[in-house]
């Protein structure tokens, strides 16, 4: 996922079907749904066992991108044929067909407008620390808030940007409020998500950089420090943050 001084002026749908993707792949339903249809855009439904508003919306490239990230960290590599491959090569024929740009997530045309210097880039192939992010919004998406997560997004904005103070408005601030809103809300339906709050990490925060296992040890720190009788959550922050570190580290030895 490219690294851009820019935001999005319309917000993605909820992401909360693609975590339910994994394994569920349709590759052949896909390619005859190509073949029957080279005018239509390959849709959700025709790639993925899923229903409602997303099996009606076309498979965006943002989307790949994330999916291949997602898959790339809890697996070490993109599977042939599997999820990430076949959204890609769904969203590239979508893309050259025009039903979507580049830059969309989930059937929504967004258009990018600047705000502000462009962010530091990050070191060519490496997963940044916004990207960790937004799998972990993919992994453990459906998980509620809570204080030991804003901890860790608070740890990895900072390392990300090399600020010391949370950015207002920025994705930790965004997190520590909806762990202090989710303490005192009663029904877990009514609680913000990690995926609310994670989803397009890489556009909240003002820069980025590639993760390391340095940057992996202040936010697991931060995440412990708030939790420390059940450990890291599973596929949460400081977990997708170490899998980015170790991927980067084995890529660059």
């Amino acid at each position: 996922m490219a690294i851009s001084g820019a935001v999005l002026l319309c917000p993605p749908l909820s992401l909360s079907a693609l975590s339910s993707l994994w394994g569920y792949g349709r590759k052949d339903e896909w390619e005859e749904a190509e073949k029957a249809g080279e005018g239509a855009a390959v849709k959700y439904g025709d790639v993925f066992a899923v229903t409602g508003e997303l099996a009606e919306q076309p498979v965006a490239p943002g989307d790949a991108a994330m999916m291949q990230r997602a898959e790339h960290l809890v697996t070490g590599h993109t599977q042939k044929g599997g999820p990430a491959s076949i959204m890609q090569s769904a969203a590239a024929h979508n893309e050259r067909a025009g039903f979507v740009r580049h830059r969309d997530v989930v059937g929504r045309r967004c258009e990018p407008t600047p705000v502000g210097p462009p962010l530091r880039a990050a070191n060519a192939g490496s997963v940044t620390i916004g990207e960790a992010l937004e799998v972990a919004a993919l992994v453990a998406g459906d998980e509620a808030v809570e204080q030991s997560d804003a901890a860790a997004i608070q740890a990895a904005e900072a390392r990300a940007t090399g600020l010391h103070e949370t950015p207002l408005g920025g994705v930790a601030a965004v997190a520590q409020s909806a762990a202090e809103m989710n303490a005192h809300t009663q029904w877990q339906s009514g609680k913000t998500t990690l995926r609310e709050v994670l989803t397009g990490a890489t556009e909240k925060m003002v820069a980025d950089k590639a993760a390391t296992m340095e940057d992996a040890e202040k936010v697991a720190a931060a995440e412990l420090r708030n939790n420390p009788e059940t450990g890291l959550r599973q596929g949460g922050v400081a977990a997708t943050v170490m899998a980015a570190a170790r991927l980067n580290e084995a890529r660059l030895s």
